[in-house]
């Protein structure tokens, strides 16, 4: 059963832009409202799609070097990362149906 995992500014590279699959990232923080609705959202599409999809987390308090690289502004913020490159850009909350019809094309 597949669940979100944390990410660093250290492991971003790696864990994010290397891997074999199509990542989204949750760029959060603790204090943060529409994180906390998203977060049970992002944990049902991990284990849903873990075939085709991974899910991580990155704290944006802790790790901001990552958030500037990308431009994050406002959280939550979803990048999906295909192929080592931003291939989607969610900002704010959305429902299960509507970020999947976003996600959906890039998980082939």
């Amino acid at each position: 059963m597949a669940k979100p995992f944390n990410v660093t500014d250290d492991t971003f590279e790696e864990v994010v832009l290397g891997a074999d699959i199509p990542t989204v990232v949750d760029f959060w923080a603790v204090w943060c409202g529409p994180c906390k609705m998203i977060a049970p959202v992002l944990e049902e599409l991990a284990e849903e799609y873990s075939d085709r999809l991974q899910v991580a987390k990155l704290d944006v308090d802790n790790n901001n070097a990552s958030a500037m690289k990308y431009g994050v502004m406002s959280i939550p913020t979803l990048i999906l990362f295909k192929d080592g490159n931003a291939a989607e850009r969610i900002v704010g909350f959305l429902p299960k149906e509507k970020l999947l019809k976003k996600l959906e094309p890039h998980l082939a």
